[in-house]
């Protein structure tokens, strides 16, 4: 499975990635706007910084505008991903993008229909978005379970990539059905490598080698 990161602070994509733990860097308008950087210079950093798929995302609604949009970010670098609405539109301009080996990802998918359709239009990403599901007490992680299923089926080569993760629990499940990425708030991916039995053992070898008075 793939990490990315949902972030547009640079400080901890860095960070992370150091760690060799960011595969790619997933955007979207109200991330970037919560960080008060210009849209184009930050998606520049990132992908200065990380070397797999940064998905800028379009503000447009209408299909003429998207591709005008869609095109100005995936010159920013080559690994740009043009992030699309799951609407037609979006999935017409998914198509055009596709044709021209420019990466994209379909986000704001929340039925397995919706992730058949943007498959077909030759996405390189669909985005479930499993907590905004959990949300309204329907189950996210069966969404993914039934995208993994069709995609399988029928060999589809868009990946998917498992969205609104909350907690260590989502990647876990997501990994478990066979989920291409996740996409994660870096908080979250830091979680990951908590177990109170970890601390646990190392206090204790550090007690047990301090009594021993020995050295390496």
């Amino acid at each position: 499975m793939q990490f990315f990161v949902d972030t547009a602070d640079l400080n901890e994509i860095r960070e992370l990635a150091d760690l060799g733990m960011v595969d790619g860097v997933t955007t979207n308008p109200s991330i970037i706007a919560k960080s008060g950087q210009d849209f184009k210079k930050v998606i520049k950093e990132i992908c200065l910084i990380v070397k797999g798929s940064v998905s800028a995302e379009v503000i447009a609604t209408k299909y003429d505008q998207m591709i005008e949009e869609g095109t100005t970010l995936s010159k920013i670098a080559e690994n740009v991903t043009v992030k699309l609405p799951m609407t037609w539109d979006g999935l017409k301009a998914c198509k055009y993008f596709s044709e021209r080996e420019i990466m994209t990802n379909v986000t704001l998918c929340f039925s397995a229909n919706q992730a058949l359709l943007a498959a077909k239009a030759g996405a390189t990403y669909v985005s479930p978005f499993i907590g905004r599901l959990d949300d309204i007490g329907l189950q996210g992680m069966e969404l993914i379970k039934d995208i993994r299923d069709i995609y399988s089926n029928y060999m589809f080569e868009t990946q998917i990539l498992a969205a609104s993760i909350r907690h260590p629990e989502h990647i876990l499940e997501a990994a478990k059905i066979g989920a291409d990425v996740a996409t994660m708030p870096p908080k979250t991916l830091r979680q990951l490598i908590n177990h109170p039995l970890t601390d646990i053992g190392i206090d204790m070898f550090l007690k047990d080698w301090a009594n021993a008075n020995q050295k390496i």
